[in-house]
């Protein structure tokens, strides 16, 4: 509250004091039109005027009252000055007197708004200044005009100053209200891209080596599974303790902070030993060492590592062919095997595999998938991801 408070006074402050310089400089030009006033009354105000616009500027900066007081006794002296010049104002001169007091005077009744004190100061500077200009004027105009000119810029000026004091707290608290909509948003999505990344996770790894249990490990030495199901255990401790594993190569994942490059190619000999192991013959063609940032790099090898468990699970084969090339902008891998193939319509849109694990993985880090199949005539994926 202190902070909405301080930013208050501030806007109640440069509002006043904008405003009453304005219409203290319009009291000037009136005031020293030819004929207004006696050249030595118009000598005698200008100084006064002078301080009146140095204590209002002063106001803007700083919320005392030791600002605001002195300004109202200067606005006082000058009016009585231009009511006693010899032979009395002119109509240019009454005008200055009235934008002075209805106006310029009353303006300062913005910064006195906010608190007791202040509105008896207010209330006390009213009765002070109006008083006086309709006593001193009262030769010169009929009093009721003049009081109801002055009520009238009090009262608006005063106006001013209740809805400033009333709106700043209100926009306040509705800009908290959509900032903290907006935290709740973000950790909505926070949570949702870490709950896709768990299942894809999950899908990749512990799934995988489930589902291969179920088929009996055919294929799969003995000394495989169980180093592929001593990964899985380690990454669903990880899990379950809360942590946020960073893969560094399918089937292989810790917690440490990830570099900002890797090299590609070191990371891609794991990804050939680990289906090594699991009966998939993978030859490797083109780049051997390319240089990537960690997370385009993870996002990278993951889908290639599932396209390569789709072969092993799906393509009726024990060979695949891989190969990498790079460009200024785009690493590439062509995913290739000479299985059985499908129709591409019947990938079911709601499987984590390909959809999830390779589509939506590479589209979060800029990248994409495209994927080619016909019955009988094997499958080649492509995937493209930024340098």
């Amino acid at each position: 509250m202190d902070v909405i408070a301080k930013e208050r006074d501030r806007l109640l402050q440069r509002t006043a004091r904008v405003a009453s310089l304005s219409f203290l400089t319009v009291s000037v030009i009136c005031l020293s039109l030819p004929g207004a006033v006696q050249t030595m009354t118009l000598l005698l105000c200008l100084p006064l005027y002078l301080i009146i616009a140095v204590l209002q500027f002063q106001m803007g900066k700083n919320r005392s009252l030791g600002w605001v007081v002195p300004a109202f006794v200067a606005g006082i002296v000058a009016i009585l000055l231009i009511a006693g010049t010899p032979g009395g104002p002119s109509q240019a001169g009454l005008s200055a007197a009235a934008q002075l007091a209805s106006a310029s005077l009353a303006c300062l009744a913005i910064v006195l708004t906010t608190t007791r004190l202040r509105r008896l100061v207010l209330l006390a500077s009213f009765v002070a200044v109006a008083g006086t200009t309709v006593l001193a004027l009262e030769p010169f105009q009929k009093p009721i005009p003049t009081l109801a000119l002055l009520t009238f810029g009090w009262v608006l000026a005063a106006l001013i100053g209740f809805w400033i004091s009333s709106g700043v707290p209100q926009a306040v608290r509705r800009i908290a209200s959509i900032g903290r909509a907006h935290r709740a948003e973000r950790q909505a999505s926070e949570t949702e891209a870490q709950r896709r990344q768990g299942a894809r996770l999950l899908h990749d790894t512990v799934l995988a080596t489930l589902t291969l249990l179920a088929h009996s490990g055919v294929g799969v030495s003995a000394d495989a599974m169980r180093q592929q199901a001593g990964d899985d255990a380690r990454l669903l401790r990880q899990l379950r303790l809360g942590a946020t594993p960073t893969p560094q190569a399918s089937g292989d994942y810790n917690l440490s902070t990830p570099v900002s490059e890797t090299v590609l190619g070191t990371t891609l000999e794991s990804v050939k030993q680990r289906f090594g192991r699991m009966g998939l013959e993978v030859s490797w063609h083109g780049t051997g060492q390319v240089l990537l940032p960690s997370d385009v790099l993870d996002a990278f090898l993951l889908a290639l590592a599932e396209c390569l468990e789709n072969v092993r699970r799906h393509s009726g084969v024990t060979d695949a062919h891989v190969t990498i090339t790079e460009d200024d902008t785009t690493v590439r891998a062509m995913i290739t095997d000479s299985g059985v193939g499908f129709v591409l319509d019947d990938v079911d849109s709601a499987s984590l595999g390909f959809k999830e694990s390779v589509v939506a993985r590479l589209k979060e880090v800029g990248g994409q998938a495209r994927l080619f199949s016909t019955p009988g005539s094997g499958t080649t994926v492509v995937l493209e991801v930024p340098r």
